[in-house]
């Protein structure tokens, strides 16, 4: 076991008017399997890439421990997979990585094959294994599972879960529940480390959260009442403090003394009461740094004017002699919310090209409703360039709403300002998705949506979709979203 120590840790971008981070202080254990959990844009990478010694900081990170960093970057993706190991850990031993690709269900044949022949998850999982290869190296692991499906995340979950001495930045919580045990979270304000899975964590913070909102309110009204008694206190005190000289003409001499006594204790109340006030002006300040903004989303879809929308019976499609999928048969009716799911390669995209228009070829039947308009949100965001209010002018949205829905998805005003291509990959696929929820449809289709997205903003997409309950086809890969999200599974 080793620590690393992060003390009073600032840093900025060059020509950044705001830090990513200042004066955080935290300690980490090389033993831990860290789960590392924050919003879109708040410095997950930039904090990794601080521990690879890559940015200048001030402050110090000290620790005796070397760092690896997953993803790898295959530069030949030509080469021979077992070449391509070996470029990243050139004094593995074979038996160990057949160990390791054993464990992750990647056939042996893989390693004599062109790494660019490997799916999207074999390649995932080869690194992964070659990873692992590096004793002694505390891991960083940046979203491995964007490239999975959900049987591969189980079967990833469960192999990191027999490791150890890792920090997993991933946005997937059934994922982080199977493999962490203990969080780090960025917060709006601060760093903070816990004990636990994602789910431990989350219900911690929305007890904090409810216990702050709660006081803060409390502690409103209590300002309200004292700002209150304090003017009337003064008030009182000004006004004895004049009787000081009597009544002009009364022929009266008050007691001057008892006067100046009373006004003073009035004054002293006064004070009292506005240093009470001052106190609760202070407490209140320390309370809500941490709440997000999760404000809900609103959705306008178009209604159809029939209950059916597509049809698909007995659907088998082609890449010229190669078959994608076969004997496909569903409906999409008004109001379902479909959940289209199935080994990467089944065939999933392929069936959302068809539904959308694409020359596809393919034998049975295929029924689309005549003038039905489709918004979709597509997985490729490396397209995406230009200003926000480009996007909302060539794309036909209203650039308030769009704008307005990017605020509540934890987009600062200064991003705004921002080229879409210097976004990060949450932030793109969040234009994609505010996008789409400006945009007269009859239907969503959304391939992957939630690919780089923050937990808060699939929290938000989750609440929207149960509250307009639009009729929706999408391919999602995270069990929880599936789960809550879909009236109807299909499975290819």
């Amino acid at each position: 076991m080793s620590l690393i120590n992060v003390t009073n840790l600032t840093f900025s971008y060059d020509g950044s008017y705001d830090n990513i981070f200042e004066n955080v202080s935290f300690q980490i254990d090389t033993d831990w399997k860290l789960g590392f959990t924050g919003r879109n844009g708040r410095g997950k990478t930039t904090f990794l890439n601080l521990l690879l010694g890559k940015y200048e900081y001030r402050g110090t990170i000290s620790s005796n421990t070397c760092f690896e960093y997953f993803p790898f970057e295959v530069e030949d993706k030509e080469i021979i997979t077992s070449d391509a190991v070996n470029k990243i850990f050139p004094e593995y031993l074979e038996w160990k990585l057949m160990r390791e690709l054993s464990l992750l269900e990647v056939s042996e044949d893989a390693l004599y094959r062109p790494f660019k022949s490997l799916s999207d998850g074999e390649q995932t999982k080869v690194l992964l294994a070659a990873l692992f290869l590096k004793e002694n190296s505390f891991l960083l692991i940046d979203e491995p599972t964007n490239h999975l499906d959900i049987n591969a995340r189980k079967l990833v979950s469960k192999y990191l879960n027999s490791k150890s001495g890792f920090i997993l930045v991933s946005h997937d919580r059934a994922f982080l529940d199977n493999c962490v045990d203990h969080i780090l979270s960025i917060n709006r304000s601060n760093i903070e480390i816990q004990k636990g899975s994602f789910s431990s964590w989350w219900e911690n913070k929305k007890r904090q959260d409810s216990f702050e909102l709660s006081e803060n309110e409390k502690l409103k009204k209590d300002i309200s009442r004292l700002s209150e008694a304090a003017k009337q206190a003064s008030d009182w005190s000004d006004k004895v403090e004049k009787t000081k000289n009597g009544t002009r003409n009364s022929g009266l001499r008050p007691d001057r003394g008892y006067i100046g006594h009373k006004a003073a204790k009035m004054m002293k109340r006064s004070k009292s009461i506005e240093d009470r006030q001052q106190k609760a002006i202070y407490e209140k300040s320390k309370l809500l740094k941490n709440i997000e903004d999760s404000d809900s989303l609103k959705l306008c879809q178009l209604a159809y004017h029939k209950s059916r929308l597509v049809e698909l019976e007995n659907v088998s499609v082609f890449y010229g002699s190669k078959i994608a999928c076969k004997d496909i048969s569903f409906t999409i009716e008004r109001g379902d919310r479909i959940a289209l799911t199935g080994k990467n390669g089944s065939g999933k995209s392929s069936i959302i090209k068809l539904i959308l228009g694409e020359d596809m070829d393919y034998t049975g039947t295929f029924r689309k409703g005549s003038r039905l308009k489709i918004s979709y949100v597509s997985q490729d965001t490396s397209y995406l360039q230009g200003s926000l209010t480009d996007y909302a002018l060539n794309n036909d949205i209203d650039e308030s709403l769009f704008k307005a829905i990017l605020r509540k998805l934890d987009f600062s005003r200064a991003q705004f300002e921002k080229d879409i291509s210097d976004f990060s990959g949450g932030q793109k696929k969040k234009v994609l998705i505010a996008g789409s929820l400006c945009e007269k449809a009859h239907l969503h289709i959304w391939d992957e949506p939630l690919n780089f997205i923050d937990v808060i903003s699939r929290m938000q997409i989750e609440e929207l979709l149960l509250e307009y309950s639009p009729t929706i086809l999408f391919v999602e890969h995270d069990s929880e979203f599936c789960k809550n999200i879909a009236t109807k599974n299909f499975e290819l």
